[in-house]
């Protein structure tokens, strides 16, 4: 098992770019994975999968995911175009959310043969990972039943509000897409939306909660030692 994961950070990114981006990176682990089943049938030594993790940061963007409802974007779009909105129906799970400056968003490109075939330990890792940062800044966090993603005041129905909102697709035990992580995120661009379909429930950011703007190097950083010490992994650059 391969617990090296090559790790980048590509700054501002264009979501098309990187979706395009980790779609490459993602199909050629499948295609490796493939190539070692052949191989192993013949009885071929087989080669180690690699693993990626990219954090990045978009423009602004609304991405619906494949089980979400349109109705869920609550712009047309003149309304977008006007805005400089980008609009994107992509092939993760979950419904609609806003990436955009300020939010860390995370895609692992993982082989999860490589550490566990378990996609939901996998989303509750990812989770952990952002409540042990948020607990590094006083930030106490957790998660909802029959929800995913990372939320503040998580027992009360009515003021819990979510910080970390995650969306995967998962083929032949190797993962894209990821999670967003609102930093100093702009939470008005979530009005435009039915945030993840939850239309109960608020969107908050860390600048929010503290009341002032946090130097997100260092959020990454401290996120980034996290998700390495609960995946068990080594970081190459």
């Amino acid at each position: 098992m391969n617990k090296q994961v090559i790790f980048e950070d590509l700054g501002e990114i264009e979501y098309q770019e990187a979706w395009d981006y980790q779609t490459e990176i993602f199909d050629s682990i499948v295609a490796e994975k493939t190539s070692n089943r052949k191989k192993e049938v013949n009885g071929i030594e087989v080669s180690e999968t690699k693993n990626h993790l990219i954090f990045c940061e978009h423009p602004h963007v609304y991405t619906l995911g494949k089980s979400g409802k349109e109705s869920h974007l609550l712009m047309n779009q003149t309304e977008l175009d006007e805005n400089k909105i980008s609009y994107h129906k992509i092939n993760r799970g979950g419904d609609i959310t806003y990436h955009g400056p300020g939010q860390i968003v995370g895609y692992p490109i993982f082989d999860l043969d490589n550490f566990f075939t378990d996609i939901h330990k996998y989303l509750r890792f990812i989770e952990e990972a952002v409540i042990l940062t948020l607990e590094e800044y006083g930030i106490k966090s957790g998660r909802i039943d029959g929800l995913t993603g990372v939320w503040l005041d998580m027992d009360d129905r009515i003021k819990s509000r979510k910080i970390c909102a995650l969306g995967v697709k998962c083929s032949r035990w190797v993962t894209m897409h990821g999670f967003a992580f609102n930093v100093n995120t702009d939470l008005s661009l979530f009005k435009n939306i039915v945030p993840c379909g939850i239309d109960d429930k608020a969107v908050t950011s860390m600048q929010q909660e503290l009341g002032k703007e946090l130097n997100i190097s260092e959020v990454k950083s401290k996120l980034l030692v996290n998700l390495a010490n609960l995946f068990d992994f080594d970081i190459q650059s």
